[in-house]
């Protein structure tokens, strides 16, 4: 994979710190930096440009990066423009076992666009709630890839899709009010309840179900008091999507409660495996009204640093959503703004390049579902989206490890793994359900052979406790 960045003045602008990938040592007078075995000795010049896509993120914000640092080799090309591009290669191996190098980078003029920015003076201010030019370009977006129109005016961006969740959660819940999350969710939603002073009302589904909610569930747990649900699609973690036609059984059960609203976090939307489809659910009949969609830039075009997410939705709703980030942020960074109007001209769905990146994924996806369902004990829902694995590992909880001690649940099994095998794996309990094990396979099919041949020798002293 291939993520490249073209500065046209031949000399960063961005100002370098040392520490900002945590495993490396550096002298002022060097002008290298060395990291763990993964990675060669890099010049300095290519840390200032790769720190423009790390910098600030969170762990998770990370994930597509991964490919880049697992067997990354990194070079400085540079035209007698002084222009320099930055590409990092990792080796991915076709089905037929050859080694090939996959490149899926994006049109340079998403990586352009941010420095062009600066080198214009574009570093000001912007409206709180985006720029005309980019809520233009979001409009068109919606209504063209995903059959919802809205005006500039019903629409905000933000630092980030998380911003733009915490806001909507804050403007439209009351203390008191519940808000609906099925379970596995995303580790925030909770949270996000609980700081509008609402309740969050977690509904379980279950693996044989592929993680989706059940309408009959649904419409037991609401009450006066429900406010708001959340639902996720693709979903992290399990990867699951949304039919159409339960999202239509899920909506007539929404229009009869004239309080309640739907949160539809769409970030994953582009990340999706033929022959399933995504459907916004604002789309579908009498849901626009009731429906805020967010969505954002950080994983289909892998813009996780530049921190740039949006919400779309009716007007009184969306204006709240802009009152409370005036309080708090105000507009998201003119730069990124920039780069995100760069992003949504690469074409329908981000183009070639979004497609040959959903490919690469789909490659991982089908090698570890077919791995891990050849082992004992393994519980596995296929995703259809997105890029993680939401395995129920749950058949080996009770087990006595020789030289560790008692597996009790997902986190002393990710324990185990991460001793045993050194693969680190997030456990399912942060996600509600204890029961499972989240693997992100956004790394290199190289890297996911190895981490999974680890796991599968780890797990051979173990017994299943419980038949499955």
């Amino acid at each position: 994979m291939a993520v490249s960045l073209h500065n046209s003045t031949g000399i960063s602008r961005v100002g370098f710190d040392s520490q900002f990938l945590g495993s490396h040592s550096a002298s002022k007078a060097s002008v290298s930096v060395s990291f763990h075995s993964s990675l060669t000795n890099l010049s300095l010049n290519s840390l200032k440009i790769i720190q423009k896509f790390v910098s600030g993120s969170s762990v998770e914000s990370l994930m597509h990066l991964q490919i880049l640092l697992d067997t990354a080799s990194i070079s400085v090309e540079t035209s007698k423009q002084q222009s320099y591009r930055i590409a990092a290669m990792s080796k991915a191996e076709s089905s037929s076992s050859d080694q090939v190098k996959l490149d899926i980078s994006l049109s340079p003029r998403v990586n352009s666009a941010g420095i062009n920015a600066i080198r214009e003076g574009y570093t000001r201010y912007t409206p709180n709630a985006g720029t005309l030019e980019l809520r233009t370009a979001i409009c068109h977006k919606l209504k063209e890839e995903n059959g919802v129109s809205y005006s500039h005016d019903q629409i905000v961006v933000s630092n980030g899709a998380k911003q733009s969740i915490l806001q909507a959660v804050l403007a439209v819940c009351s203390p008191g009010d519940e808000v609906i999350i099925p379970a596995p969710y995303w580790v925030s939603y909770p949270e996000m309840a609980r700081l509008a002073d609402a309740t969050p009302i977690i509904l379980p589904t279950l693996i044989c179900d592929n993680f989706l909610l059940d309408p009959e569930v649904l419409e037991s747990k609401i009450s006066e008091m429900s406010r708001l649900l959340i639902l996720c699609s693709p979903s992290n973690p399990t990867g699951s999507v949304y039919p159409k036609k339960l999202l239509e059984k899920i909506a007539e059960i929404v229009a009869k409660h004239p309080r309640l609203l739907v949160l539809s976090d769409e970030i994953y939307e582009h990340i999706i495996y033929a022959p399933a489809t995504h459907t916004s659910f604002a789309s579908l009949p009498g849901m626009w009204e009731r429906t805020l969609t967010v969505n954002g830039f950080s994983k289909a075009f892998a813009m996780t640093g530049w921190r740039l997410g949006y919400i779309a939705g009716p007007k009184h709703f969306v204006a709240a959503c802009n009152k409370i980030q005036s309080q708090s942020t105000s507009g998201a960074s003119s730069i990124a703004q920039k780069a995100g109007v760069a992003a949504l001209g690469l074409g329908y769905a981000g183009g070639e390049a979004i497609s040959t990146m959903v490919k690469a994924f789909r490659e991982r996806r089908d090698f570890l579902v077919k791995s891990f369902g050849e082992l004992e004990g393994v519980k596995i829902s296929e995703p259809q989206g997105a890029f993680y694995l939401f395995i129920d590992f749950s058949s080996y909880y009770g087990i006595e490890a020789e030289g560790f001690g008692k597996i009790e649940n997902s986190e002393s099994l990710c324990r185990y793994f991460l001793d045993k095998a050194q693969v680190a794996l997030v456990p399912g309990d942060a996600f509600g359900d204890d029961s499972c094990i989240r693997i992100s396979y956004a790394a290199s099919l190289t890297t996911l052979q190895a981490a999974f041949e680890r796991i599968k020798k780890a797990l051979i002293s173990l017994r299943p406790a419980v038949p499955v």
